[in-house]
């Protein structure tokens, strides 16, 4: 069988007796060609990484502030939060157009109207058309931020899917550590091209899905949906098995997506926005959805995000070169920890991760705060730089969970009927926690200084409490069976019954550990016979 081959890292279970292990996936091409799609999906964080770190870094910026008239306060926050805005506004229209068009085209929409708003945020003359940029540059993220990871979930192949999807998030930091040194880079431009130069660069990642998404595999998933099976059937075979549609890992694959479609259909046929709150384990899955959009926000990082140079400013450090050059060291080193992090996500677990995540952020955050109160009120400069390295240690714990984890746990616990409507629940309450924070912040800051930072202090305790008690494991499990932690343990059972039962595999009351150890040569003869 010619099965491609991928490194096991402690995946699905039940895939794991199926994978092809007889010779190393950078020899696969057509494995290689979907990793390939796969990051040109997951490049669309970046986009968004690239907008936070791009504004940061021009408030340091003489040029830009001249520009745009020394904006501060609620004009600040506004340029801040507008692009946030444009996204709350094409959220009641992105699921519709993911599970009604297709999460690929849902990603072209997003990167062309993205090229366009880019282009008006380059050639900006005043601050409204500045604003109204950025407004456009919001809504057209929306569409693409809301169906690439969900495609990424659905097209990798199994045992790193894992991964794959939870360095969506972690790739934010590629497109921050890139505006922060072109930003450093250009502050010596005399002109308006030190800003501009930044703004047009924003459009690179959508430029690229523009030109090669049209070629890209349309999900399976989506693809059974619309009852195009014999599609879905070829692209599982093309890239999962070399084009070899009795592979046992893709009949094994095309059945249970089947069997989970059919399921939503006969005992969730309810599919719309009420569907979250009419059962126990829709209600889990909300809470926990609208749980880590609010901490992915408000555990104090956007202080940092978006209003470093207020904060070092406040700290005594003022030199916008300075500002500058530790906002591209930060970016770095977050990006660093934030890849590693998610790569290991299946060998350590989410929930794990999560509460070191947790723990350690309130543990620097309250030591930001000593450093921060006693630099203000005594004008302790030891205080000032050890408050630096507190924001490094303090963000290496924020990158281990809330960077790459946030957006793979969202999409992973979703059911296929509710994925695109719960991803854009979770984008809305995300968008939500950051316009409140990019408003808000500026004013608290200037108000209460240091005594701002107990506020967080409070928050990252109440955190703590919520992850240990409501936070699922969802390791070493697949798409379809991590129903079973919200909806029953029966679901995961009869999902993978009737998968067996369809791909010709006998049923077993084999546990997945014992499974796992199956030869992919008997399951391959279980077939034939």
């Amino acid at each position: 069988m010619g099965g491609p081959a991928a490194v096991d890292t402690g995946g699905s279970q039940a895939y794991a007796h199926l994978i092809d292990h007889s010779r190393p996936w950078w020899k696969n091409r057509r494995l290689l060609v979907l990793n390939c799609w796969v990051a040109l999906l997951l490049i669309t964080s970046s986009t968004n990484g690239y907008d936070g770190s791009m504004m940061n870094g021009l408030q340091s910026l003489d040029q830009w502030k001249v520009a745009f008239n020394f904006p501060s306060g609620g004009k600040l926050g506004l340029l801040n939060a507008i692009q946030n805005i444009g996204c709350l506004a094409a959220y009641p229209f992105s699921p519709y157009v993911s599970d009604g068009f297709g999460r690929r085209a849902a990603v072209i929409l997003g990167a062309l109207i993205m090229c366009a708003a880019t282009v008006l945020q380059t050639a900006s003359h005043s601050v409204g058309m500045f604003i109204g940029a950025r407004f456009m540059i919001g809504f057209g993220l929306t569409f693409a931020a809301s169906a690439a990871p969900v495609l990424v979930t659905e097209i990798a192949y199994p045992s790193i899917r894992g991964p794959a999807t939870s360095l969506y998030n972690a790739l934010w930091f590629l497109g921050s550590i890139i505006a922060a040194w072109t930003t450093y880079g250009t502050f010596h431009v005399p002109s308006s091209w030190a800003w501009r130069i930044p703004s047009a660069i924003q459009a690179l990642p959508s430029v690229l899905q523009v030109m090669f998404m049209w070629f890209a595999p349309e999900s399976p998933r989506w693809l059974c949906s619309k009852g195009r099976d014999q599609e879905a059937l070829r692209t599982l075979a093309y890239y999962h098995a070399n084009g070899n549609m009795e592979d046992p890992l893709v009949e094994y694959e095309f059945e249970e997506i089947k069997a989970a479609i059919k399921f939503d259909r006969e005992v969730a046929a309810n599919v719309g926005w009420s569907s979250f709150i009419k059962t126990p384990g829709n209600r889990r899955r909300l809470r926990i959805m609208i749980g880590i959009a609010f901490f992915s926000q408000w555990s104090g990082n956007n202080l940092i995000s978006y209003y470093m140079n207020q904060i070092f400013t406040a700290i005594g450090i003022t030199d916008p070169t300075t500002q500058l050059l530790i906002n591209g060291l930060l970016n770095i080193y977050n990006f660093i920890i934030a890849i590693s992090a998610g790569l290991l996500c299946d060998r350590i677990g989410r929930r794990p991760m999560f509460i070191t995540s947790t723990i350690g952020m309130l543990v620097f955050y309250v030591l930001q705060t000593v450093c921060f109160a006693l630099y203000s009120v005594h004008g302790n400069l030891t205080a000032a730089h050890a408050f630096i390295a507190m924001i490094f240690l303090f963000y290496g714990f924020y990158d281990i969970a809330f960077t790459p984890l946030i957006v793979s746990y969202t999409v992973e616990i979703l059911p296929f009927a509710l994925r695109a409507k719960g991803f854009t629940i979770f984008n809305f309450a995300l968008t939500l926690s950051l316009i409140f924070n990019q408003y808000v912040n500026p004013i608290a800051l200037k108000a209460l200084g240091w005594k701002y930072y107990l506020v967080y202090d409070c928050w990252l305790c109440f955190e703590a409490v919520f992850i240990y008690l409501f936070l699922i494991e969802t390791k070493n499990r697949t798409l379809e069976e991590t129903a079973a932690l919200f909806d029953g343990d029966d679901t995961a059972e009869k999902l993978a019954e009737e998968a067996a039962k369809h791909a010709g595999i006998a049923p077993t009351s084999e546990s997945p550990s014992e499974k796992a150890n199956t030869s992919r040569e008997e399951v391959v003869e279980e077939l034939r016979i």
